[in-house]
């Protein structure tokens, strides 16, 4: 019913900038939150940053300050802008999305995923 597809991973030195996108498509009614999570090998996926329907975001600790994360309800968009990279960050990340469809349900949707890879 819904389709989240990112898109903006890549390899970059630490300290460098990459901006992730993720563009949702399908039987949208309406998204009420959109983040960006990320899991490096071996461990837990984990929230990275979460923008809800009126703009409102919120960070993990460890990227408050370096990322920005911005939504486009007109296009049911959203994007990660991550500077001062560290190899830390080094994961594949993912868009998610809360949305309700057309039929009325709502329902929780994922991206395949994006690797962002940082050297040190």
């Amino acid at each position: 019913q819904v389709q989240l597809v990112e898109s903006g991973g890549g390899l970059v030195q630490a300290g460098k900038s990459l901006r992730l996108s993720c563009a949702a498509s399908g039987s949208i009614f309406s998204i009420r939150t959109m983040a960006w999570y990320r899991q490096a090998p071996g461990e837990q996926r984990e929230l990275v940053a979460f923008i809800d329907s009126v703009g409102s975001t919120k960070y993990d600790d460890s990227v408050k300050g370096r990322f920005t994360i911005s939504g486009d309800n007109a296009r049911n968009t959203v994007s990660l802008e991550m500077n001062s990279l560290k190899p830390e960050d080094t994961a594949v990340y993912y868009c998610n999305a809360v949305v309700r469809v057309y039929s009325g349900s709502v329902g929780d949707y994922w991206g395949r995923g994006t690797q962002v890879t940082v050297s040190s």
